[in-house]
């Protein structure tokens, strides 16, 4: 279905952006492309973002509304930042916008048409602790005989799942390619595939691949679905695309169309996420699956030294497949030469890198302009326990999410039961808390749950309280475990609603603090 829009000004002169002043020349070109399919190759440091807070900001100035906007960035945070950024050029209500990651796009649109790919108003997301415990629960009940032959783990069948759904290569190849040593279990991983994908329509639950799967799902099946929000999404702009999947490519284009007007920003030379299913072909091919498309290159570096870029330049050139471009430094100057140093240990890398951290200082650099990067959170055990020993000051600002947290992931245990009440990762995880309730105990009180009227339809036939009360409990959890039910009380109103989440969030606190 083709898109064509002309881009016309429309904000008035008082507002207006001199988009020629406050853009170099490669990216006023990306900014002010015409409509259709773009490929933006942003170098590192060349204003990338820059580039797409004025995409939008232009395409705003010039006539089109905010709600015909899609952009998909990798995380929620960059699309918070850009739309604030945007918000500052120009007198535009950007809540009107749809911003934010595939993941949180995905869980948007699936929360207006669950009953469309068969799930239920009012599912709950399963982080990746949540979803072990799934399949850790679909593997004990399974019957299946994992004492034959080496069986992955809970976790591990999670990332084959995960890794199947995201390339699109299915089951069956992930594990040849990837775990060969379990092909002799195949079949098992199969059914326990069919096995969690039950359960989870059974709990009301998703992982965070559904929320890709099921809603490139919803698109394909539902004609009318698919054209409205073509229809909606105008121009599509895709953030960081040398790192997306197979998964996500075939949603984006799907949801733009063979003529739509779709802009993907990235840098092939900056793709890190091939292990996790991220597929750089999907930048590389762009323009063959677009015969239209134009490509912009944006290569003024304004981040590094000359000697930096001259290394990486060199670095990138190598690259059998790739955009040709040239890093070009802004800055001018002497910098430090770039340094690479063959450490034979762990240890031995601890102490030279707090060694020269000392050094830095004694030449009056200031710690706080000093920073240690390292690839995963576990490498930094080494470098933390130097860096105490010497007495040098550091912060560390990696580590488990917000949402990871166990104090966290307990009070958003209540919110999802008060609001699934077919969520038994949640009602475990809570009910868990009652001193006196172990693993036996919760199960019990599960299935007591699940014969009692109150977990049945879409709106509570009295109280929780007035349904959880009436399952045996150890005596020793009488007391707590009637707070408990309470508690799930006060998270609904006399209508049976769910009360705002900062009430929620409030009565659960409450009941910690008294039990």
């Amino acid at each position: 279905m083709p898109r064509d829009y002309a881009l016309q000004p429309s904000a008035s002169a008082a507002h207006r952006i001199d988009f020629r002043a406050e853009l170099n020349d490669q990216q006023f070109a990306a900014v002010t492309a015409p409509p259709g399919q773009s490929l933006v190759i942003a170098g590192a440091g060349s204003g990338k973002t820059r580039t797409l807070t004025y995409r939008v900001a232009f395409l705003l100035d010039n006539g089109i509304a905010p709600e015909n906007i899609l952009l998909l960035t990798f995380t929620n945070k960059a699309a918070r930042e850009m739309l604030d950024r945007v918000q500052s050029l120009l007198p535009v209500e950007t809540t009107r916008l749809c911003g934010g990651t595939f993941h949180s796009i995905g869980n948007r649109i699936l929360r207006q048409h669950a009953e469309r790919v068969d799930l239920r108003k009012g599912f709950s997301i399963m982080d990746r602790e949540d979803q072990k415990d799934l399949l850790d629960t679909v593997l004990t009940t399974s019957g299946l005989d994992t004492t034959q032959h080496r069986f992955p783990k809970p976790e591990v069948l999670g990332e084959i799942f995960s890794l199947a759904d995201n390339t699109g290569d299915g089951i069956k190849k992930v594990v040849a390619e990837r775990y060969p040593y379990f092909e002799p279990v195949l079949e098992g991983i199969l059914e326990m595939r069919a096995l969690y994908t039950a359960k989870k329509l059974e709990t009301n639950n998703v992982d965070f691949d559904d929320l890709l799967l099921l809603t490139l799902r919803l698109f394909q099946q539902n004609d009318d679905l698919r054209e409205r929000y073509q229809r909606q999404f105008q121009f599509i702009l895709v953030d960081e695309y040398q790192d997306t999947n197979t998964l996500q490519s075939e949603l984006v284009e799907l949801l733009a169309g063979p003529k739509g007007n779709l802009m993907v920003v990235g840098d092939d030379a900056q793709s890190i996420y091939s292990w996790r299913g991220a597929n750089l072909k999907n930048i590389l091919e762009f323009p063959k699956r677009f015969p239209q498309a134009k490509v912009y290159k944006i290569e003024v570096n304004y981040r590094s030294v000359p000697e930096v870029l001259t290394l990486a330049n060199a670095a990138i050139a190598v690259n059998h497949s790739q955009f040709t471009k040239a890093l070009r430094p802004e800055r001018a100057g002497k910098g430090v030469l770039p340094a690479l140093v063959p450490l034979d240990s762990p240890s031995a890398q601890a102490s030279f890198v707090a060694q020269r951290i000392l050094e830095l200082r004694d030449e009056g650099v200031d710690l706080n302009e000093i920073a240690v990067i390292y690839r995963a959170h576990f490498h930094s055990l080494e470098i933390q326990m130097e860096l105490t020993n010497r007495g040098i000051p550091f912060a560390i600002t990696s580590g488990l999410r917000f949402f990871e947290q166990a104090h966290v992931k307990d009070v958003a245990a209540f919110m999802k039961f008060a609001l699934n009440r077919s969520d038994e990762l949640a009602f475990m995880r809570l009910v868990r808390l009652v001193p006196g309730i172990g693993n036996v105990s919760a199960a019990r009180l599960w299935d007591g749950w699940m014969k009692s009227e109150g977990s049945r339809g879409d709106a509570l036939s009295g109280s929780f309280s007035d349904h959880l009360l009436k399952l045996k409990v150890p005596g020793k959890a009488e007391k707590v475990w009637a707070q408990t039910c309470y508690t799930l009380d006060e998270l609904l109103d006399a209508a049976g609603r769910p009360q705002p989440p900062a009430a929620m969030i409030r009565s659960i606190i409450g009941f910690g603090a008294a039990r």
